[in-house]
């Protein structure tokens, strides 16, 4: 619980100061006017999921582009666990010179926060800024799956099921405070059933286990692999968070057409940096992966499996993370 505090806590106050830059654009000149060199050895990406999936496809496709731009070596380094914890305070220990850098969903920074406000056993001191958003790569939905344990199949009869047997439907996410986490916990607050949550780290085992029925109910970001099992009939899609319907699963209803707005929730997905990298870096990075997002190979490789490229300013990121959190203190997690 210290951990997440710390490095929540002190990455808001980075965002907040940090969406004070105006990110207006670069060029490709090496930064301002009398600024060290920079990029002058090969850049470090921390991966915060294992290898294999979307996110691993998205880093590594981004690696490559920015490889190219910046003319040094990307090198793609996997940390995963804590629901992107162990990647974020990777990054934060890393000097900031830009030349370390991590890709990882907001959910440590919105999700976290939401727990309880005191370690046990004494008083939380805050601690220094962080880490600070660079800009947003893409948007992926979030699938509610049922697993061969629960063969009734449909969200009512989940639900119907919660509330007749309070506590014997598990439910698995990929991680603590993981937007996973999220759904599951507005669906708890909203229906007001006892479902017991199953946390993972990380969505490989997760799902090995979905198939093998050792829980009832997973929420899993839309990927190649879920979407593959759901056409199978080894798991079955009972809801979605997305602001539309899916066209690859056209009868899955979105949690909000189920009643459940609040729960209809997507993973976004980023670039960040540590706290104290100069500015002229942070935008310069910002414009490179702007530009890869524009390549249509890129586009291809995230569009294919349903997510959503994003893009914008290192600002608007920022303010995207602080309306989640404050969205994420509403209903705490278990």
């Amino acid at each position: 619980m210290r951990r997440r505090r710390l490095i929540t806590g002190g990455a808001f106050g980075a965002i907040a100061a940090f969406a004070q830059i105006r990110a207006t654009g670069a060029t490709e000149a090496a930064g301002a006017e009398g600024a060290a060199p920079w990029p002058t050895r090969p850049i470090h990406l921390i991966v915060a999921y294992p290898p294999g999936g979307v996110s691993d496809e998205t880093a590594r496709g981004l690696a490559q582009f920015m490889s190219a731009r910046l003319k040094v070596p990307v090198l793609v380094e996997h940390r995963a666990g804590a629901g992107g914890l162990t990647a974020l305070e990777s990054l934060a220990r890393a000097a900031p010179d830009g030349h370390t850098l991590a890709y990882c969903a907001i959910s440590p920074l919105v999700a976290a926060p939401a727990e309880g406000t005191t370690p046990p056993g004494g008083r939380l001191e805050p601690s220094p800024p962080d880490v600070v958003p660079v800009v947003s790569v893409m948007d992926t939905p979030v699938l509610v799956l049922a697993s061969p344990s629960f063969p009734p199949g449909t969200f009512a009869t989940m639900l119907a099921a919660a509330r007749a047997a309070p506590g014997q439907l598990r439910w698995a996410t990929s991680g603590h405070a993981t937007v996973g986490h999220r759904v599951l916990a507005e669906v708890r607050a909203a229906a007001g059933v006892d479902i017991v949550h199953v946390p993972y780290k990380g969505g490989g085992q997760q799902l090995t286990d979905a198939i093998g029925g050792q829980f009832e109910l997973l929420s899993s970001n839309v990927a190649a692999q879920q979407l593959q099992l759901v056409r199978q009939r080894r798991l079955k899609a009972l809801a979605i968070g997305s602001p539309v319907r899916l066209p690859v699963l056209p009868g899955v209803p979105t949690l909000a057409e189920l009643g459940f707005p609040d729960a209809n929730l997507v993973s976004t997905f980023g670039l960040f940096a540590p706290r104290g990298v100069p500015d002229e870096r942070l935008r310069r990075l910002n414009a490179v992966v702007n530009e890869a997002l524009r390549q249509p190979e890129l586009r291809a490789r995230i569009l294919d499996v349903s997510n959503l490229p994003t893009g914008g300013s290192a600002a608007d990121f920022a303010a995207r993370i602080a309306k989640e959190r404050e969205r994420a203190r509403r209903v705490p997690l278990d």
